[in-house]
């Protein structure tokens, strides 16, 4: 008998790590399964329409790559920054090939920028941080327009 409790105790903390996880992480790891559900069904759907309710980052990268690494504490530091304005995921190109397939993704880093209402928006190479805080602003967030 408490073999078997503790199998099941066992059990519902390993089903709960995962959730855990993704909760204490700020940017958080997509897969194309989770890309269809969360942000556009491109198996669905034949126009672009975002399902998300707050624009979202992209991060297109994989483990071995140079400029990657250099732009993964850079996003990180936005995910904090805009913490309840936009989210952000990172996808590995080796494990989600047919994502990255679907983007075109040729060359590492690419960052997919998907405002709320809109078309994304694709930018290959590593920007500077300065840069990409203008384009969540302006482009993701339409702060320049709300000012005017």
């Amino acid at each position: 008998m408490r073999i078997r409790i503790w199998t099941i105790v066992l059990a519902c903390a390993l089903a709960v790590l995962p959730i855990v996880r993704s909760a204490a992480d700020d940017v958080v790891y997509i897969t194309t399964e989770q890309f269809r559900a969360r942000i556009f069904d491109y198996k669905v759907e034949k126009d672009w329409k975002y399902k998300g309710d707050k624009p979202c980052v992209i991060d297109f990268y994989t483990t071995w790559c140079g400029p990657c690494k250099r732009l993964a504490p850079i996003m990180e530091e936005m995910s904090q920054k805009y913490c309840d304005q936009v989210k952000f995921y990172k996808a590995d190109t080796e494990r989600e090939r047919e994502l990255a397939y679907v983007f075109g993704i040729s060359s590492i880093p690419q960052v997919l920028y998907i405002p709320k209402e809109g078309k994304p928006m694709l930018l290959k190479g590593l920007y500077p941080k300065e840069e990409i805080v203008k384009i969540i602003d302006e482009f993701l967030l339409k702060e320049k327009e709300a000012k005017k």
